[in-house]
């Protein structure tokens, strides 16, 4: 006997696919049932509650039974003990290719989370290739994951929250799944920063009253006209989602009475000729406002989003955004890729959507090509833009890139060759600098020169994961020639101090152990990691000669030297490294606690920084220089971060009550920096010592209880 929520999800399905095959989602829902039995999720709910709603958010896109029967099982794998196996046997190849490319990597031992992570995506992103509906499901789960999101600690829901705004946000965005797109968004704010969400509802409810009348009149006086000559249209009103409002303050440091469109007019045409005539009915109504207008239809977007934006002055003189579009494209915009999933016919390839979707072919070949997992999510990180510039090649093709791209990057669009041999750039018939950011309308001309190649100051201004990677791919491959010749040359120098020629050291029986310690697949890679400073020479000549002879001489210049600073002297491991100096980076000050990474500098050891720093995103153009740190969790040492607490209304007694607050968490304050806004707000910085990341968090939250504190945020560079 079927459920209610199985009866609902078969009664969806039969509403869009009439000819389905129901049978094998009644027998993945039973499958479900039994090996999720017993589980619960963190809310105290029964796990199957997980599975079956990402079924149905699945039914919501119209997705064929058997995405939705993937959909049902997608955690098997992960969070049982069903193998891949099982689940082809019982629901066959398509099934299990669908549910193994959802299943996170989670049972693998990786080293750190980002590098989970990363893996993760890239197998995802492969399984894409073979089959778009992977990510339709594991948007889906990724949606009811964040729906459901309170009862993790805080640390895991800002993490998660942090995640899917970097990665799923903008991934939903270019498949063109902006209902999902928008919702994620929202949820990530609400938990990555309840303060200003809370705050921006409360602002808004007070303002809504007076916005829906606005709308409500423009809607009004335009049903009219457009019934008058005869266009047919839905018209209605739809008001803009938090995370875009936040977005528009924060950048353009405006408050929310600054902002104006805080609700679009959008209206919904029988056919293409008749948005047209409605968007000339709406311009003699009101007039438009200069370089507001956008034409979608005739200029889609990457991810086939198709509309006609407008922004008028309105009938109370305050500025109105309208949106026209017809009922497919509407649909489109709403689903995105969903929309072109045939499940009559079965076709689920990319190759059905290439034309579409150029930048998700590129993203399956970096996928393929980068072999790095972190490089490869930095690559899709910068690949998924939100908003794009439409220019031309001097043929009058269109190229979409994403915005502040640069002729640099418009020249690794036509071919690597090109780019990497890109001199200047001629736009609308002007020479231009090569850092000049693209604009709409622009007709891009590249000027080739065979002298010319790329300049590492080249990665500090492009902006597509194409034109970086290329960059870095012939900077990396430079930087190995010449670390090559300087490594042999340092070895080389370190073996002659002993008194031993070169050529008969290396063919020593030692070298393929010494290979081996220093987990390098040739002489040559050795050599290139003593030329990077990753590999001391001394140290690897010892290696290299016999245990008697490098005893000896180890214990000589052990009676020589003075003691060096050791890495775990500053509470940190180096991996593959016994004696190297360390220091913390100034831009970003870890604690322990947060993962890091190493860099390895020339004449100053290694500088560790917090994984995501942002300088890192510099860094990586050359990732032979970046090493593996960990924290040597036996060392306890102070370390100093500085905090910013936002206060609504400053009030007598509110520093000292902020003051004990931090140490009830035992944390110490070595310096603050107290001012008061003309509004009477307080904006008050501190200077915390505390011996890791939960110490600070647990200092933030008690400064968070105290009556007045609006924000409280770590400020990473200080």
């Amino acid at each position: 006997m079927e459920t209610k929520g199985l009866k609902e999800l078969v009664d969806a399905i039969q509403s869009y696919n009439p000819e389905g095959d129901v049978d094998v989602l009644r027998r993945a829902h039973e499958f479900a049932a039994s090996i999720h039995g017993g589980q619960a999720r963190r809310s105290g709910d029964p796990y199957l509650s997980h599975p079956m709603e990402v079924a149905a958010i699945l039914t919501e896109l119209r997705m064929d039974e058997r995405a939705i029967a993937a959909g049902l099982l997608h955690d098997a794998i992960e969070d049982t003990q069903t193998t891949i196996g099982e689940i082809r046997t019982l629901f066959g190849d398509e099934i299990a290719d669908l549910v193994d490319g959802v299943t996170k990597l989670s049972k693998l031992p990786f080293s750190t989370r980002e590098d989970r992570q990363a893996e993760s995506f890239r197998k995802m992103v492969l399984a894409m290739a073979k089959d778009i509906r992977v990510i339709v499901i594991k948007l889906a789960d990724r949606l009811h994951n964040m729906r459901t999101l309170d009862p993790l600690p805080e640390a895991k829901r800002c993490l998660i929250a942090k995640e899917t705004l970097e990665i799923y946000a903008p991934l939903a965005h270019r498949l063109g799944m902006a209902k999902i797109k928008q919702e994620l968004e929202d949820l990530s704010l609400r938990h990555s920063d309840p303060e200003a969400y809370r705050d921006l509802a409360v602002q808004i409810a007070k303002k809504r009253e007076e916005r829906e009348a606005q709308i409500n009149e423009v809607i009004t006086i335009l049903k009219r006209k457009l019934t008058e000559v005869d266009i047919p249209c839905e018209i209605t009103g739809r008001p803009k989602h938090f995370y875009s409002i936040h977005r528009k303050m924060r950048e353009q440091e405006k408050t929310l009475d600054e902002i104006y469109d805080l609700t679009a007019v959008r209206v919904i045409a029988s056919t293409l000729k008749d948005c047209y005539g409605a968007l000339g009915i709406i311009h003699s109504l009101w007039k438009p406002i200069p370089g507001r207008f956008k034409d979608f239809i005739a200029v889609p977007k990457s991810n086939m989003y198709q509309s006609l934006h407008t922004t008028v002055i309105g009938p109370k003189g305050e500025p109105a955004e309208i949106q026209i579009r017809t009922e497919e494209m509407h649909r489109t915009a709403e689903e995105g890729i969903a929309v072109h999933w045939a499940y009559k016919e079965g076709k689920a390839t990319l190759d059905e959507t290439e034309k579409n979707f150029l930048w998700l072919r590129q993203m399956l070949d970096w996928g393929r090509d980068l072999k790095d997992s972190r490089e490869f999510l930095d690559a899709v990180r910068i690949d998924l833009f939100p908003e794009e510039v439409y220019v031309f090649t001097p043929k009058g093709d269109v190229k979409a890139l994403p915005r502040g791209a640069t002729p640099i990057d418009f020249a690794f669009t036509i071919h690597t060759d090109i780019g990497l041999h890109c001199a200047g750039a001629r736009i609308n018939g002007r020479i231009v600098p090569l850092r000049y950011e693209l604009r709409n309308g622009d007709i891009v001309e590249i000027l080739r020169s065979e002298t010319q190649h790329p300049s590492r100051d080249w990665l500090r201004f492009v902006k597509t994961s194409r034109a970086r990677g290329r960059i870095r791919g012939w900077i990396k491959n430079q930087e190995w020639v010449r670390s090559i010749v300087l490594g042999k040359e340092l070895l080389d120098r370190e073996i002659r101090k002993l008194g031993k020629k070169s050529s008969a050291l290396v063919r020593l029986e030692t070298l393929p152990q010494v290979l081996e310690h220093y987990r390098v697949g040739s002489e040559e890679a050795l050599h290139a990691a003593i030329g990077y400073g990753k590999i001391s020479p001394r140290q690897a000549v010892l290696k290299l000669l016999p245990a008697e002879q490098a005893q000896a001489i180890a214990e000589e210049e052990s009676r020589q030297r003075k003691p060096r600073p050791k890495a775990a002297v500053e509470g940190i491991k180096i991996e593959g490294v016994d004696d190297i100096l360390v220091h913390f980076a100034k831009c970003c000050h870890p604690l322990p606690g947060d993962e890091v990474i190493g860099f390895i500098t020339r004449g100053r050891g290694v500088s560790i920084h917090i994984a995501d720093c942002p300088n890192m995103g510099v860094f990586r153009y050359d990732p032979e220089r970046q090493t593996r740190v960990y924290w040597d969790e036996r060392v306890k040492i102070s370390h100093q971060v500085k905090i910013r607490v936002i206060v609504a209304e400053d009030r007598p007694g509110l520093l000292a009550e902020i003051s004990a607050a931090i140490s009830s968490a035992n944390a110490n304050i070595t310096q603050a920096e107290i001012k008061v806004t003309e509004d009477k707000r307080g904006l008050n910085t501190f200077v915390l010592e505390v011996l890791d990341l939960k110490q600070l968090q647990e200092a933030m939250q008690a400064i968070r209880r105290v009556r007045g504190v609006m924000r409280v945020e770590r400020i990473r560079s200080h």
